[in-house]
């Protein structure tokens, strides 16, 4: 599957956090401790928010861990929502617009997991997104196909509400293809202010997530570690596995839920797919 992380609080460096934590997205690409695989090394993305209207992306079919243009970009560029991925592919081909983070005007959007049976329910899933959509589609995985079903659905109006709709109609078609659990995810999505994380699988046995706890509190306890020293009070993280060892500031996101960060302010509530008719 893939490693992904999403931060959003004051601007920080690139580097911050993909290579200086303990466990960052370079040191998962390369050996992840709770992925399905341990390399993570089939293309990596990054997606950043600056003062244009929509959000720059970079991507490479390199392992992240191999590419030194990311690490130039990385000491020099910051941002105060960043979203970055590692890809281990589930069978598609390993190509730049195979590469998380996915684009669409101001929204990003990132996956680990999998449509189960995709090939066989490709078809069916595509004919229902927006015509007007459809031709924005440039690669050929379950995870972008995924994203453009949540915008026909209304992802940029209520996110929660069009990814229930999106994977309930997933579930639907899977079901029809005889596939006992079609659809395995956990999933972030940002327009720039505000991030939605989901955490979701048709088994109830979802990939690993986890979000950080306080930073402030953090602080007091860990006065001299330096991986918090960079990190604002409004700071937020959502990882797929911990970036560092430090106990207490990790909590796993709950498994059929959905988190919301919003000016340093986090929620959680319970999510489970919706019908459509």
């Amino acid at each position: 599957m893939c490693r992904w992380i999403a931060y959003s609080g004051s601007p920080v460096r690139l580097e911050d956090l993909l290579y200086k934590p303990e466990n960052s997205l370079i040191v998962q690409s390369k050996q992840s401790q709770l992925g399905v695989e341990t390399t993570n090394g089939d293309g990596f993305g990054i997606g950043w928010y600056g003062d244009r209207g929509t959000p720059g992306v970079y991507h490479n079919i390199q392992p992240a861990w191999q590419d030194s243009n990311l690490l130039e970009l990385a000491a020099q560029a910051s941002s105060g929502r960043v979203f970055a991925h590692v890809r281990a592919t589930t069978g598609t081909p390993v190509q730049q617009t195979n590469c998380h983070p996915f684009r669409h005007d101001r929204w990003l959007w990132m996956h680990n997991g999998a449509i189960a049976g995709f090939s066989e329910i490709k078809r069916d899933l595509v004919l229902a997104v927006d015509p007007d959509l459809y031709p924005a589609i440039k690669g050929s995985t379950d995870s972008e196909v995924l994203f453009y079903l949540a915008l026909t659905m209304g992802l940029e109006h209520d996110p929660p509400a069009a990814m229930a709709q999106a994977i309930g109609f997933v579930e639907q078609v899977g079901h029809r293809h005889g596939i006992a659990y079609p659809i395995q995810l956990t999933v972030a999505t940002t327009n720039g202010e505000t991030t939605w994380a989901f955490r979701y699988s048709s088994e109830g046995r979802s990939r690993s997530l986890f979000h950080s706890t306080d930073i402030s509190t953090l602080r007091q306890q860990y006065p001299d570690s330096p991986e918090l020293q960079l990190l604002s009070d409004d700071a937020r993280l959502v990882v797929s596995e911990p970036l560092g060892s430090l106990r207490g500031a990790w909590r796993e996101v709950p498994e059929s839920t959905y988190l919301t960060t919003h000016d340093g302010v986090e929620e959680i509530r319970p999510f489970s797919p919706g019908t459509t008719g």
